[in-house]
């Protein structure tokens, strides 16, 4: 499996685990909905400071991202 899919799937599982929709993690974000939906189907690549924001905003480590 491509990771970026991987990743996008990973990030699908801890925001449902967090009981949030993709327009509330965009949210606390500050970015548009679509972004998030691009991660998840792994559409789009992340920064690092995009991904260590995203791990802080779903309350885990940076390395529960990348498992």
């Amino acid at each position: 499996m491509d990771i970026t899919k991987k990743f996008g799937g990973r990030v699908k599982a801890l925001r449902l685990q967090k009981d949030m929709s993709q327009g509330d993690l965009a949210k606390k974000l500050g970015v548009h909905p679509t972004y998030i939906s691009k991660i998840e189907r792994g559409e789009q690549n992340i920064s690092i400071q995009g991904l260590e924001k995203l791990a802080k905003t779903l309350g885990v480590p940076t390395n529960e991202l990348i498992k």
